[in-house]
């Protein structure tokens, strides 16, 4: 095995889960042009420059789109998280939180057109995009969206918590509901915090200073402080490891796909690998 390329156990986790082709010429290996793809992201290079060893570089580009349009990739995290789910392995005390990816100059410049923003923002420090992510209590991917670096938080909560969606085995409906939700300050709000109490969802999200002290200024009015354990919030710190398993990949450190769907596919991968 070569640095930057999937050890056998990976292999083996990730095998089944790829979709087979039993017509058509013989095709490159998956094992293959696989590696090649995450060879390409964990380096960050061009896809003209991956090596040789993993066949054509337009075979890899091919395969890596279609797998991306079809939601090849996403079938198969759903199938890792449904099996892990099955095994009892999923700790559904969930965190949420976002985290900016700068943006290479080659992720703009792509054709406008379609319904679906390329997911990149203007700012004073240049384009960026923003990966709004909730983890397992092991730091594990269990559900994210891509959007312009200049996004609130708060407007991608409910997004994120319904993209939470992990199949049972038989028949029935997938899991969507989380035992507990960690959140920071971003997300302390009256409409989140009602959605959460509608569906009975407990949650631990400290008050913004702002908030605290609107409602002091209330007195009685301002109603009782919302609960918060120090103990439970603590164990946030899952989903800030979560994000640098996932940095350490430079093509997602990075981002260098000029179409959302392509830099989600890649996140969506690296998610994969996490749960092997």
């Amino acid at each position: 095995m070569r640095r930057h390329e999937l050890s056998d156990a990976e292999w083996a986790f990730v095998q089944p889960l790829l979709p087979r082709s039993e017509r058509g010429r013989r095709r490159l290996d998956d094992r293959t042009v696989l590696n090649g793809i995450v060879w390409k992201f964990r380096t960050g290079t061009a896809w003209r420059d991956v090596p040789e060893r993993y066949g054509s570089w337009a075979t890899l580009h091919t395969r890596f789109r279609r797998w991306a349009k079809d939601g090849t990739f996403e079938r198969m995290l759903r199938a890792a998280q449904a099996r892990a789910d099955a095994a009892g392995d999923i700790e559904w005390l969930v965190s949420v939180d976002s985290t900016i990816v700068r943006a290479h100059q080659h992720a703009a410049g792509a054709p406008k057109r379609g319904l679906r923003s390329p997911g990149l923002g203007r700012s004073r420090g240049g384009l960026t995009s923003k990966i709004h992510l909730a983890c397992d209590g092991a730091g594990r991917p269990l559900a994210f969206t891509v959007t312009s670096g200049n996004t609130n938080d708060c407007t991608q909560f409910t997004a994120v918590m319904k993209a939470i969606r992990v199949p049972r085995p038989g028949p029935g409906r997938p899991r969507v509901r989380p035992d507990h939700i960690l959140g920071d300050k971003a997300y302390s709000s009256k409409a989140i915090r009602g959605w959460l109490r509608r569906r009975n969802i407990r949650h631990t999200i400290p008050e913004r200073f702002d908030q605290v002290r609107n409602r002091l200024r209330r007195g009685s009015q301002g109603g009782r402080p919302p609960a918060f354990d120090k103990q439970d919030y603590r164990r946030r710190n899952v989903v800030e490891r979560c994000f640098n398993r996932l940095k350490q990949w430079r093509g997602i450190a990075t981002r260098y796909d000029k179409t959302a769907e392509s830099y989600q596919a890649a996140v969506t991968l690296a998610s994969l690998l996490m749960w092997a």
